[in-house]
């Protein structure tokens, strides 16, 4: 974190992200990647006689001697960066600086730095999310069988199991870490291939031939492959693409955490984010218990994916071969969304290893809120024994008003008594057979079968 505190600092320079994520982003990691795009370029060169062996070992010589306060310097003169960049290793390099970036255009570098910090910056992403995916798998196995209240549209619905429930989070992610794998295979760049992507600079140093397999040398050097097909820049669809996995891995987090923080709350009671000794939830109530991590990590997931927006209007609005209004927004959102999500995985992976489940809040909540769900298995084992449906739906119905109003006035929900107490009920069905319907147990499915299956599924990534 920078020491002078008179001047704006990015929360993701220090507050969010992680110092790994910060160093693949950071100024010095930019330049030098640069300054191995060039030195690889004049080794190939050299080969091909462009460039002299005392020229290609006074810029490895040079290499690592970086000003980046000199380019800065310099870079109020031209206004160029790539510009200032070359100047500031020429400056070092006296004997080779002639014949830094001969025949390429500026994208043939930065373009081609950016790829390779993203496939950097995807790599923690993948790393991350296996760590994420295996304390989930860890979750599903320890509570496939454990019985809890199922929600939709936040109102108590059926039983599942708390594994269930994890599942479809880890579900959510596994689809996530298939399209990291795919992204990463596919993920292209520039290449060497000049001012409009013709290579024509290229071309009249060697010919068609030589520059197509200099470009390949090069690029297999840097370890990153190259469109066939580019303008001034590598197709802008590819950062879409990028964008997208990040929106989409927000997307997952986000629901997590959203449901975290309905589950964390006093009406329901069911989960628990880890919360320190020391911390505090609000200057002014004390008592407070705030989900602060499960709330950051929607926070930032809602800049992710409005940042993503900004990398489809740079595909679309990229106009003829080259236009520049997509470099200053570049320059800010592709850092913060891999920030974004670098630290939106750890805080995720954090909350889900500390999670306190409350097992009795759980259990009592189903106790409180099943029986009313078991009334249609009432009325269909009834009907099986001769009653009339309508009958049975209406006595379900006083039946269920009786037990809700018992419920909000602070006791036990007294449905399973009302039921056997009912004489028309009692006419189709014996008090064994009421008790074994409101076995939450027999009204699970195959919930336990398919989130253990889940849980294999993540053992093999």
């Amino acid at each position: 974190m920078s020491k002078d505190f008179t001047s704006y600092t990015s929360p993701f320079s220090w507050r969010y992200g992680s110092e790994e994520m910060r160093k693949i982003f950071s100024e010095e990691n930019k330049y030098k990647l640069w300054r191995k795009i060039w030195v690889a370029l004049a080794r190939a060169q050299s080969k091909e006689g462009l460039v002299s062996k005392e020229e290609l070992e006074d810029l490895e010589k040079h290499q690592a001697n970086l000003d980046i306060e000199r380019i800065w310097e310099i870079e109020k003169d031209t206004r160029h960066d790539v510009v200032a960049a070359i100047k500031e290793f020429a400056e070092k390099a006296k004997i080779g600086g002639g014949k830094i970036h001969l025949g390429a255009t500026s994208m043939d570098i930065s373009d081609n730095a950016e790829t390779i910090r993203m496939m950097e910056a995807l790599g923690l992403i993948e790393n991350e999310l296996k760590k994420l995916l295996k304390s989930f798998g860890e979750k599903i196995e320890k509570y496939a069988d454990f019985i809890c209240m199922g929600y939709t549209h936040l109102q108590p619905a059926e039983p599942t199991t708390l594994g269930y429930r994890f599942a479809f989070y880890a579900q959510d992610l596994l689809m996530d870490f298939s399209a990291l794998e795919f992204l990463k295979k596919n993920l292209k760049s520039k290449g060497f291939k000049g001012a409009v992507g013709t290579a024509a600079s290229y071309v009249k140093l060697l010919d068609e031939k030589r520059a197509e397999e200099m470009e390949a040398g090069i690029l297999k050097e840097l370890g990153v492959e190259a469109f066939e097909i580019t303008n001034q820049t590598a197709p802008r669809k590819i950062e879409i693409w990028v964008g997208n996995l990040l929106s989409s891995i927000a997307q997952s987090l986000n629901k997590f955490a959203f449901d975290l923080r309905i589950m964390q709350s006093p009406g329901f009671g069911e989960w628990q984010e880890p919360f320190g000794k020391s911390q505090v939830g609000s200057s002014a109530m004390p008592f407070k218990k705030n989900p602060i991590k499960a709330e950051q990590i929607c926070s930032l997931s809602r800049m992710v994916v409005n940042s993503s927006k900004t990398l489809w209007d740079n595909a679309a609005n990229q106009l003829l071969e080259r236009t520049l209004d997509d470099s200053a927004n570049r320059r800010i959102v592709i850092p913060e969304m891999f920030l974004s999500i670098d630290e939106m995985l750890t805080s995720a992976l954090n909350i889900l290893t500390g999670l306190t489940i409350n097992d009795k809040r759980i259990t009592n909540n189903l106790l409180t809120y099943w029986p009313f769900s078991a009334s249609e298995g009432i009325i269909i084992e009834s009907v099986k024994k001769g009653a009339d449906r309508q009958q049975m739906h209406e006595v379900l119905r006083k039946i269920s008003m009786k037990a809700w109003e018992s419920i909000q006035a602070g006791n036990t929900n007294p449905m399973k008594d009302l039921l056997e107490e009912n004489s028309v009920i009692r006419l189709h069905l014996k008090p064994v057979k009421i008790t074994e319907i409101l076995d939450a147990k027999s009204h699970i499915g195959n919930a336990s079968k398919k989130a253990l299956e889940l849980a294999d599924k993540i053992k093999k990534v």
